[in-house]
């Protein structure tokens, strides 16, 4: 059966909404899933770490900083996000962050969360991909939010970006997103449960020695 012009365009969501550069082959792709697990009522291809370089697994790390516990610091150099936690530690969590042009950087807060969130394409986007659709269902295998996104306010308004589950776990470590903070989606999940709301979020810059310092930001070192 020939699929719909609409399947087509919503077959390529994960590369549009999250702006990723080169997707692999399809075999290949599919090698970055292992099984399906079940969140919330919702079924969800489960990411096989296995295929993962583990510098990117959550982990624990040792975490020198001013900020205070409780705090996401996002290292988008490095592509690491980091939850401040006692004793001088952090838990770390790969990502992908923007690719050139959709950099940003600075403090915000965690303002509103959502479980399998529907995903809205911002007018921008659908400017530059008028064929998007509107919104996608929460839940939708489509959806390039995954389970969980964390909604990024400063000074009480949406600036626009998310942290957020992904469709393309291979993206992690990487410059592929329109702004938002990818994660692989066990890690979203597993930062939404621990950041409440009014969570304090501070985004490094991306290359710190071609952009001006964040308002109060501070030198963060953290050690494994």
């Amino acid at each position: 059966m020939v699929g719909t012009r609409r399947e087509f365009l919503l077959g390529g969501l994960a590369l549009l909404g999250a702006g990723a550069v080169g997707r692999p082959a399809f075999a290949q792709a599919s090698s970055f899933f292992a099984g399906t697990a079940v969140d919330n009522g919702v079924t969800f291809r489960a990411t096989n770490f296995a295929k993962i370089d583990k510098r990117w697994h959550r982990q624990v790390v040792k975490y020198f900083s001013s900020e205070p516990i409780g705090t996401v610091v996002v290292d988008t150099r490095h592509h690491f996000l980091y939850l401040i936690m006692e004793n001088k530690t952090a838990i770390r969590y790969g990502v992908g962050v923007g690719r050139e042009g959709f950099k940003w950087f600075g403090r915000a807060t965690i303002d509103s969360k959502s479980l399998w969130p529907r995903w809205t394409p911002p007018p921008e986007m659908r400017k530059r991909h008028p064929e998007l659709p509107e919104f996608v269902a929460g839940g939708s295998p489509k959806n390039p939010l995954g389970p969980r996104a964390m909604y990024l306010h400063r000074d009480g308004v949406d600036t626009g970006y998310r942290f957020h589950g992904t469709l393309e776990p291979w993206s992690i470590g990487k410059d592929a997103s329109s702004g938002c903070i990818r994660m692989f989606n066990e890690d979203a999940i597993d930062l939404y449960q621990r950041c409440p709301i009014g969570t304090a979020v501070q985004v490094l810059p991306h290359i710190a020695d071609q952009a001006p310092q964040a308002p109060q930001a501070t030198e963060v070192t953290a050690v494994e």
